[in-house]
């Protein structure tokens, strides 16, 4: 698979990258009971696609999600690049809060070092802030932590400009990593143009659209999703949204027909042909599924298919 250099950074990554947020199974925002052996297994099955690096964090599955991550590559001759995150800390197991505190990101990062079962992370991102308090502050402690060599370079996650605007001031943003698909394309006004201004280099998540892009949604899956399934209070997910996406990507089968791919792998491929993107967060639950979605990550899509794309997103008002 082709790999693309991850901002002002030494990190070659390969275009798709696994993401673990789904293996972390049932929690606050899980997507459900999830098998440790089957996760270990998909895990294993992307590094046999020649992805190299993998995207995880402490909240998901209240450090499950780390674990698996660790128990899955411990003992690997090559193991592969691993990216976590922090500011959102557990208490008792049960309730979820941010925390964007000095020492607090400190520890995170001490306790995801034990869970991954490494001596340094290669990518360590502050994850989703709630508000601009705080974000200079934990910023701070990552920019101590590279310094002591437990972190190689510094990312953050779903941050607004004047966010990374205020983070650039203390130490420079290796990543961004939003959230961009067909259906969420927001990143597009600001976000991507200062990223490749600044040297700054892009990871998209959700890029399947949590499932909706695949083609194997319908409202007889969307009744099956179990009750903590965070997707059931997503709103595409809901009517009359759901309807009109379902409606959409119908017609994009055309165009993944005739150029001889899945609706995954065109949903991937749509996102990286933007220029600014440097590689795309895939996740997979089993063995199986990232065989497929990794494929895209060598897919060039016309320029004929981008702007029928952007049409139906138009027509469909998505």
């Amino acid at each position: 698979m082709r790999t693309r250099k991850l901002g002002y950074s030494d990190l070659e990554i390969t275009a798709v990258g696994l993401g673990s947020w789904a293996i972390g199974g049932s929690w606050e925002r899980g997507w459900g009971k999830q098998n440790d052996g089957d996760s270990i297994n998909a895990i294993h099955e992307a590094m046999d696609c020649g992805i190299n690096w993998i995207d995880t964090a402490p909240v998901y599955g209240l450090g499950r999600s780390e674990q698996v991550v660790g128990a899955a590559i411990k003992g690997m001759s090559r193991k592969p690049l691993i990216a976590t995150k922090c500011g959102w800390v557990w208490v008792d197991g049960i309730s979820v809060t941010q925390c964007l505190e000095y020492n607090s990101v400190i520890l995170e990062c001490e306790n995801s070092l034990r869970r991954l079962g490494v001596d340094v992370i290669d990518l360590y991102q502050i994850h989703r802030p709630t508000t601009d308090d705080g974000c200079v502050e934990a910023w701070r402690a990552v920019a101590k932590l590279i310094e002591q060599g437990k972190v190689r370079y510094g990312g953050v996650s779903n941050f607004s400009v004047e966010q990374m605007q205020r983070c650039q001031e203390i130490y420079p943003i290796a990543s961004s990593q939003p959230q961009y698909n067909m259906l969420i394309r927001d990143v597009e006004d600001a976000k991507l143009d200062y990223c490749s201004k600044n040297n700054i280099g892009v990871i998209a998540y959700s890029t399947m659209g949590r499932g909706l892009l695949t083609g194997k949604f319908d409202k007889a899956r969307m009744a099956e999703l179990a009750d903590d399934d965070h997707r059931k209070n997503v709103p595409l997910f809901q009517e009359p949204k759901f309807s009109v996406v379902l409606g959409f990507v119908e017609q994009l089968k055309d165009i993944a027909n005739r150029n001889s791919i899945t609706l995954a792998q065109l949903s991937i491929a749509w996102v990286l042909s933007r220029s600014e993107v440097t590689a795309a967060i895939v996740g997979a639950r089993r063995s199986g599924q990232i065989g497929e979605t990794s494929l895209a990550g060598d897919v060039v899509l016309s320029q004929e298919d981008l702007s029928e794309i952007n049409n139906l997103i138009n027509e469909f008002g998505v």
